[in-house]
């Protein structure tokens, strides 16, 4: 009687072996501790960086030069601070008006209508080509090119003239150049950032009927801050080191307040280790607002979330301190 052949026995072949048992050395390889691989070269250049740092730092430090008691004293003197104070005060008031006139001159660029696209090109190509130094000393002598400044009808009667002598000291010539240079440089940043966002948001809200004045104010501006505050961070802090430049005119900036302290005690070194110090610490008090400022306007730009920042990771440490020594210890848990 023949055999159906769905019971019929299956070829060796097709039988899989029975699994042999595991051995003693498989299961310790199972169990491996992963080492990472040995890079020797990475601890030799990290401790050649740390000893050329130490010895910078010893040369700092025992150097006698620098004179670091009379850095100390007048490190808050009264002139020292009056200078801190004015370049504190150009810095803000010239990258203010930079960052209006520059927005101005971005809406230019980006505008419909071609003579208003060339002019603000030509503004920004000249302001970015020349130095400017040359172009506060063309501002301190504009009295030489012209001697009076009028207002009136183009090309008509004035109703008011005055001397450009009398008008531009040199502090007024600061804030002027400084500013006219920063709006160059402004208008690019504003205009990369207005050109970062999608388009098709854009086209989203129109489809939407949401008003020109809503999508600039909630799609446009929020997410164009992503790409302008990191380069606006840096046009302050080059702002804050540039105002130095009009020491030329005279201006009792920081770096001019130190000029005539060793200018007279003849101690060059300690007072521009005075100046040094207050930009390094201005500098990093911005650069810590930088960072905040950045982490605010980049939320909701990836959906992870955010890494914690420092101050973040000092909260966190803080609680598990508290926690740990509020914690009671296991030998009175059991009574």
């Amino acid at each position: 009687m023949a055999t159906p052949p769905d019971v019929l026995p299956a070829p060796a072949a097709l039988v899989p072996p029975p699994r042999a048992a595991t051995t003693a050395p498989d299961a310790a390889a199972a169990t491996a501790r992963i080492v990472p691989r040995r890079r020797p070269g990475q601890w030799i250049s990290a401790a050649a960086a740390l000893l050329l740092f130490a010895m910078v730092v010893n040369s700092l430090v025992h150097n006698r030069a620098f004179q670091w008691g009379v850095v100390a004293d007048w490190f808050t003197a009264t002139s020292v601070m009056n200078g801190l104070t004015l370049t504190l005060w150009l810095t803000a008031v010239t990258l203010g008006l930079g960052f209006v006139l520059g927005t101005v001159l971005a809406t230019m660029r980006l505008s419909a209508n071609p003579v208003l696209r060339t002019l603000s090109w030509i503004y920004i190509w000249i302001f970015r080509s020349t130095p400017a130094l040359v172009q506060l000393l063309l501002f301190f002598n504009i009295g030489a090119l012209y001697p009076t400044l009028g207002l009136g009808i183009p090309f008509g009667p004035e109703f008011l003239t005055v001397r450009t002598v009398n008008l531009f000291g040199p502090t007024l010539t600061a804030v002027v150049g400084l500013t006219l240079l920063e709006a160059a440089y402004a208008a690019e940043v504003v205009r990369g950032g207005i050109l970062s966002v999608d388009r098709g948001q854009l086209e989203a809200a129109a489809a939407l009927g949401l008003g020109r004045w809503r999508v600039l104010r909630r799609i446009v501006v929020p997410q164009a801050m992503r790409s302008i505050v990191p380069t606006a961070g840096n046009m302050l802090i080059s702002a804050l080191k540039g105002t130095s430049i009009i020491s030329v005119l005279a201006v009792s900036d920081l770096l001019y307040s130190v000029q005539l302290v060793y200018l007279q005690s003849y101690q060059v070194i300690p007072m521009l280790m005075v100046a040094t110090l207050w930009y390094i610490v201005i500098t990093t008090v911005l650069s810590v607002g930088q960072f905040y400022v950045e982490r605010h306007f980049a939320k909701g730009a990836t959906r992870e979330g955010l890494p914690p920042g420092p101050l973040h990771k000092a909260r966190a440490a803080y609680r598990r301190l508290r926690a740990a020594t509020a914690a009671p210890a296991p030998g009175e848990a059991a009574r």
